[in-house]
């Protein structure tokens, strides 16, 4: 017998997945700029604007301060490198 809430909970997307669907749309959409003749570091620039004013607009310009703080050491742990080689 086949269980609806068993096939509902399947269906549901786990936070990693929606982390994943949403970088494939914002990586598709950088593209696509590209395609149009924008250059990519313009279209990186606007795409960092746009986060940091939401970010601001929804939690408030001192815990986003708080946040590019701890920036520094998240880069340069890798945590941004997609291509880095782990051991």
């Amino acid at each position: 017998m086949l269980d609806e809430s068993m096939i509902a909970e399947d269906l549901e997307w786990s936070v990693a997945d929606k982390q994943r669907a949403a970088f494939e749309i914002l990586s598709d959409a950088l593209a696509d700029a590209q395609v149009e003749g924008i250059e990519h570091e313009i279209v990186v620039q606007a795409a960092l604007f746009a986060v940091f004013t939401d970010l601001v607009t929804c939690y408030g310009e001192e815990a986003v301060a708080e946040l590019a703080e701890k920036l520094p050491l998240r880069l340069r742990g890798g945590e941004f490198t997609l291509d880095r080689a782990l051991q």
